[in-house]
């Protein structure tokens, strides 16, 4: 009965060993797309092939190779002989991706592994259900996704649910997002107004600012409800979101500092894209924490990786490895029913922990909560080994509903037309209460 694969990626008598059935490597045309394969060594009726769809050359070509190379690592590991992996060139277009999928789906595959970029698995989605070919996307955009069409990706909405779902459980109840305003922004602000009613919340104010920007003095004065230093406590929230990175970040918080909004008043919250900016430093964010892929067995990964290939990988491509881990246990055991089989509610276990992918193509990951700290980000809250209970889905929450009579204050964006974005309607209290503050963007 098909259940969770344990990863052995960190058992040295399996790392040495390769399948031979596998090619790894084929003829890559800049032209077509087209992936020569050598049908001689594909004889097998047990053969398990999965079309692998990366962009190897084009805009994204050096992430595609990195996820490249990190299929070829996990090969190294598994030693499946019945998987065979087919490599196709999105040519980082989705012209190119519909012209990769047409050469694998001649090619005879079983299902798909990437593309990389939301409008690559849009371009391919319609071939692929019509030839019943399941894909196991790394887009992060949950707007592609459909019965047969999944991701592996980090989503927004996982991420949100267990950096607030964390500090809810350090009694933190009144949450503000400041956001870019773009779909990242959005897809924040629909999922943590969503996961605070879930925890017993609410978000009480939503502050939109200009993508790239550094400069947040004016945007974080009205969030604070200041024309002066020494805001302190009376802000309105006790925890706060920044999706952001690198100099935006560090501005954005530094301004709240110039307020006084400080741990333990305030707890700073993020998502995964703190991981990529070096922020130990950073008075403002002394205990803030965000949430990671499990760095159970990450470090085996980072390592291997190093050494093969001659630098660190990005962490997206660990999901790339954890991809072959899935398509592996499902190879095994060559189902009737692939679908079935990749929506197992026992998940799987990868290198980065345990992961399960949902029938409406969103998944689920086991992520630390990490801490920052002036010496080194820390763990304060493990991942979860593997999955004991079905996940609690928000898709279906009304959440709209629930914010009626008490709407979050919304800066930096038309009231009306944030209300519409955010909860799918304008809600009861439109108007009711907030003056002009939240009725014309705010620059």
């Amino acid at each position: 009965m098909f259940k969770k694969i344990y990863f052995l990626a960190f058992v040295a008598l399996i790392a040495s060993c390769r399948s031979p059935m596998v090619t790894s490597t084929g003829h890559f045309s800049n032209n077509n797309s087209t992936t020569q394969v050598n049908e001689e060594i594909f004889s097998s009726a047990s053969s398990f092939r999965v079309g692998v769809l990366l962009p190897l050359s084009g805009n994204a070509s050096s992430v595609g190779q990195g996820l490249k190379n990190a299929t070829m690592l996990a090969l190294d590991d598994i030693n499946n002989p019945n998987l065979i992996l087919q490599f196709y060139d999105t040519q980082s277009t989705p012209e190119g991706a519909r012209v990769a999928v047409e050469n694998a789906i001649n090619q005879r595959v079983k299902m798909i592994i990437g593309p990389l970029m939301s409008s690559e698995v849009e371009a391919i989605s319609y071939q692929t259900r019509k030839h019943d070919i399941p894909v196991v996307a790394f887009s992060t955009n949950d707007a592609v996704l459909q019965p047969q069409v999944y991701t592996i990706g980090l989503l927004i909405e996982e991420q949100v649910n267990r950096i607030i779902s964390y500090a809810a459980q350090k009694g933190r109840s009144r949450f503000a997002l400041l956001l870019p305003d773009n779909d990242t922004g959005i897809a924040v602000a629909k999922s943590a107004v969503k996961v605070a009613k879930k925890q017993g919340g609410t978000v009480s104010k939503i502050a939109f600012y200009l993508p790239h920007t550094t400069d947040f003095s004016n945007i974080v004065r009205k969030l604070c409800n200041s024309s002066s230093k020494n805001t302190g406590k009376n802000v309105g929230f006790d925890a706060i979101i920044i999706p952001e990175s690198g100099n935006s970040l560090k501005s954005a918080t530094a301004m709240l500092g110039y307020y006084d909004v400080f741990y333990p008043d305030v707890m700073f919250l993020g998502t995964s894209v703190w991981e990529n900016t070096n922020l130990n430093k950073e008075t403002t964010l002394n205990k803030a924490v965000y949430p990671v892929l499990s760095r159970n067995h990450s470090t085996y990964f980072n390592k291997k990786y190093k050494s093969t290939y001659g630098s660190y990988p990005n962490g997206l491509f660990a999901l790339a490895y954890d991809a072959v881990a899935l398509t592996s246990a499902i190879a095994k055991r060559n189902p009737s029913n692939i679908d079935e089989a990749i929506t197992s509610s026992d998940g799987f276990i990868g290198i980065n922990g345990a992961f399960r992918i949902f029938t409406n193509g969103k998944n689920q990951h086991s992520l630390d909560i990490m801490q920052i700290t002036p010496s080194s980000d820390i763990v304060v809250d493990s991942a979860q080994h593997k999955f004991v209970s079905a996940p609690e889905m928000l898709d279906n929450m009304d959440v709209a509903s629930m914010y009626d009579g008490n709407a979050p204050v919304f800066y930096g964006k038309n009231q009306q037309e944030a209300e519409t974005a955010v909860f799918g309607r304008l809600l009861n209290s439109f108007g009711n209460s907030y003056g002009n503050e939240g009725l014309m963007y705010q620059y």
